[in-house]
């Protein structure tokens, strides 16, 4: 088991994942297989392509207008991880939306505070839990207290409660304890321990897929290919390194963070509660207002909701405003593949899109 940095350097990340080579599945056919419970959506990977200028347009448009704040919170963030790991920092990001934020995070470090933290990106896969040998490689060079589980956002909490699940059975397994604690720049559903906020604001790098975490794809595991010793597996883009953007968002984050240093605002601290119960409610009336079978298919939050679009079977894109610059790139993706775009005044989110249910 050999990481591996992806197209960022050693001074980054080290990747704990395995690239392998994994058969596109076209869309349509995967949502067809995951729903009728052939395959797990971990199995599976559809093309990636890169971005039309027009979508990439609205990526440098993103980061103009939400630098400063994600600047701001990942300042914050590091804040948080500091008053709450005395005894030492190994940052672990959830691949792969939590990699670009771990990034950030080991440079705010060092250059911040003086702490030279290491930082590995694992997989963590809902109903299949975290890569348990990547655990087993960090815990050989790093205690088991100074571990930061990072991630970009909160959607519905699945992530957080698939981490508290999996650490426990680790602890079971492996008798190693570890606080099952998620750390996030948008808590969403009041899930995580700290978070620098808990509004559903634009965090531009998850606009893109491959090209702004490493040339690195949503990481993959097919019990039935992978050995036992095995790290989860990801298919990297090395074809797209000209168009790479993984160093551009991070150096343009940074550049952004020096400007506002040293005014870090205070964590984010309303209660967690408050945020699970507006999550839990908004579920319960989407999945009866639109006879959605399984909360599965509700994925609220501007970040979520991009994902959907880009790599699922979208049924309809609901919107808080159809006229929010937040947006834009989502109303993009709706009308480029004929996705009905609905306006809810009301939506607690930026944004929510429900997945299309296949019913044959």
């Amino acid at each position: 088991m050999t990481p591996f940095t992806g197209s960022y350097t050693a001074d980054d990340v080290q990747f704990l994942l395995k690239p392998i080579s994994v058969a596109d599945t076209p869309v349509a056919a995967k949502e067809a297989l995951i729903q009728s419970g052939q395959k797990h959506y971990s199995q599976l990977l559809s093309h990636e392509s890169l971005p039309p200028e027009s979508y990439l347009e609205l990526f440098y448009q993103a980061m103009a207008a939400n630098k400063q704040r994600v600047a701001a919170d990942v300042l914050c963030l590091a804040t948080g991880i500091v008053a709450t790991r005395p005894h030492g920092i190994t940052l672990v990001s959830l691949a792969r939306a939590g990699t670009p934020i771990g990034v950030l995070l080991k440079h705010l470090l060092k250059r911040y505070h003086g702490i030279e933290a290491a930082h590995y990106s694992i997989s963590i896969i809902r109903d299949i839990g975290i890569d348990q040998n990547a655990l087993r490689y960090i815990l050989q060079r790093h205690p088991a207290q100074t571990l930061v589980f990072v991630d970009g956002w909160t959607g519905k909490g699945v992530i957080a409660r698939q981490l508290a699940a999996s650490l426990e059975a680790f602890a079971q397994s492996d008798g190693v304890n570890m606080p099952a604690e998620l750390y996030v720049l948008a808590d969403l559903s009041g899930s995580a321990a700290v978070a620098a906020s808990a509004d559903d604001y634009l965090i531009p790098s998850c606009i893109l897929n491959a090209t702004v975490s490493g040339l690195v794809s949503r990481s993959v595991y097919d019990p039935q290919t992978a050995q036992a010793d095995d790290f989860h597996g990801c298919v990297y883009y090395q074809q797209f390194a000209q168009q790479d953007l993984s160093g551009y968002f991070i150096d343009t984050i940074l550049a952004s963070a020096a400007e506002q240093w040293p005014l870090v605002r205070p964590l984010y601290l309303a209660p967690r509660h408050t945020g699970q119960a507006i999550s839990q409610a908004l579920i319960e009336h989407l999945a009866q207002h639109y006879h959605v079978s399984q909360a599965n298919y509700i994925k609220p939050g501007i970040g979520e909701a991009t994902r959907v679009l880009l790599r699922r079977e979208a049924r309809v894109l609901l919107l808080q405003d159809d006229s929010a610059e937040a947006t834009l790139h989502l109303r993009w993706l709706a009308k480029t593949r004929a996705i009905p775009v609905i306006v809810h005044n009301d939506l607690p989110y930026r944004a929510v899109a429900l997945i299309k249910e296949i019913t044959s």
